[in-house]
């Protein structure tokens, strides 16, 4: 069978997926096919059954977690699909293969006090300090991805009708408003900051380093990380974290799911409905509060 570079290009050129998922493909088939000392799976069904099978064992031999298993188990589904449809294998036989148990996976939330206390970390009185705030600032309130957060042109940003226009997985636009407050931060940031980072230099993007780039994934995960242990907060956080605090605290607060799966730019519902399994102590409130045995 061939490499891998078809199929990539056929993520990229055909269901039109993001570099960074892409990205997640490539890392997660060429472990499979380093861990098979193969470059490509076998030219029968059957063998290939046995292949994954072998692969499966050895992964959970070196402790690797049922959640990254299955991860690479769709991502192997996924390049079966490819085969078939190129009319390399007659069937996909990574069907058949049963996907590990990874259990009920509750994303970690910030608690509304942690949030506060993370957002007040950064000294405003410089450009990069001011740059970081708005930047979470923005994060929290409208529960971006951090791809789309980095990568959010100026031009989306409109603070006069206080919305964000985002393109998001798939290249499907969504509008997720955000708070007068959000929009006096970014303002600022707009005015005091953002020239200073860019010295003359033109740039499309909203959010700019100090060399006039737009601020990477990476660089922005490693700032969120010194803000937390600056802010005194022991979790492990990532700027997923506060995604999932922004969906969790809308919730929490009486938003229906509807509305949250639209902001999030969930393409099904059910994803969205992880988070209702989250704010418990609301429950127990209102449980205590309206229940006769309360």
């Amino acid at each position: 069978m061939s490499s891998l570079q078809p199929f990539l290009d056929y993520l990229t050129t055909v269901r039109r997926l993001s570099a960074n998922t892409v990205a997640a493909y490539r890392s997660d088939l060429q472990d499979v096919f380093t861990s098979l000392g193969t470059g490509q799976l076998a030219d029968r069904p059957e063998c290939v059954q046995a292949q994954i099978h072998d692969y499966l064992e050895a992964c959970r031999q070196r402790g690797i977690t049922a959640r990254s298993l299955a991860r690479r188990l769709a991502a192997l589904r996924a390049y079966g699909n490819f085969l078939v449809i190129r009319g390399d294998l007659p069937i996909n036989p990574l069907n058949l293969v049963d996907a590990p148990k990874t259990g009920l996976q509750l994303p970690k939330a910030l608690t509304v006090a942690e949030v506060e206390t993370l957002l007040h970390c950064f000294r405003t009185d410089s450009p990069i300090g001011l740059r970081n705030h708005a930047m979470l600032h923005l994060l929290y309130a409208t529960g971006l991805r951090v791809s789309e957060l980095v990568g959010l042109p100026l031009a989306a940003c409109s603070l006069a009708n206080g919305h964000l226009r985002v393109l998001g997985k798939g290249n499907k636009e969504r509008v997720i408003p955000f708070a007068e407050q959000t929009a006096c931060v970014i303002q600022e940031y707009l005015r005091k900051s953002r020239p200073l980072l860019l010295q003359g230099r033109p740039s499309p993007d909203l959010f700019v380093t100090s060399r006039g780039k737009a601020m990477t994934r990476i660089r922005f995960w490693q700032i969120i990380q010194k803000a937390a242990l600056s802010a005194g907060i022991r979790k492990q956080i990532s700027p997923h974290t506060l995604r999932h605090s922004f969906a969790t605290h809308l919730l929490g607060g009486g938003a229906d799911l509807r509305s949250v799966q639209m902001m999030l730019g969930h393409s099904d519902i059910s994803t969205t409905q992880i988070y209702t399994h989250i704010d418990t102590s609301r429950l127990k409130e209102v449980h205590k509060k309206y229940h006769p045995r309360g």
